[in-house]
């Protein structure tokens, strides 16, 4: 092995090329998969968006829902290679760690909206706008 290769070795493992580290590397029929179910998550929603086959406008965002969330499993498998092998468990780890933070967050905030649009100025209504 010349000095060279060994130069190039160095070179593709500190930029992430190597091999030798273990972590999760896609192949290209991973990458082919993860776009073709993501082109039929995102082509489905639309055309029931586009089509107007469900009349409740609801249930239609319920189902897009449903079908953004598979897709962003989709993407964290297919795409970040996420699961629980890659990094001895550490990257599902921070995953997990990131959606309970989020979920607080989002949870907090619409308690305290609830709460603030409840309790803030209670005698006042649209009605009683006028009287002043």
């Amino acid at each position: 092995m010349s000095a060279h290769d060994t130069h190039d070795h160095a070179h593709d493992n500190a930029h992430g090329h190597g091999h030798s580290s273990g972590e999760a590397h896609g192949t290209r029929r991973d990458y082919v998969i993860g776009f073709v179910l993501s082109v039929i998550l995102t082509a489905i929603p639309f055309g029931l968006v586009m089509s107007g086959v469900i009349a409740d406008a609801r249930i239609t965002a319920g189902i897009c829902m449903a079908f953004a969330l598979v897709q962003i499993v989709v993407h964290m498998i297919y795409f970040l290679h996420m699961n629980s092998k890659s990094e001895n468990g550490w990257t599902l780890m921070a995953l997990i760690f990131t959606v309970i933070i989020v979920a607080i967050c989002l949870a907090g905030s619409m308690w305290v909206m609830y709460h603030m649009n409840a309790n803030m100025m209670p005698g006042m209504t649209g009605g009683d706008m006028g009287a002043m």
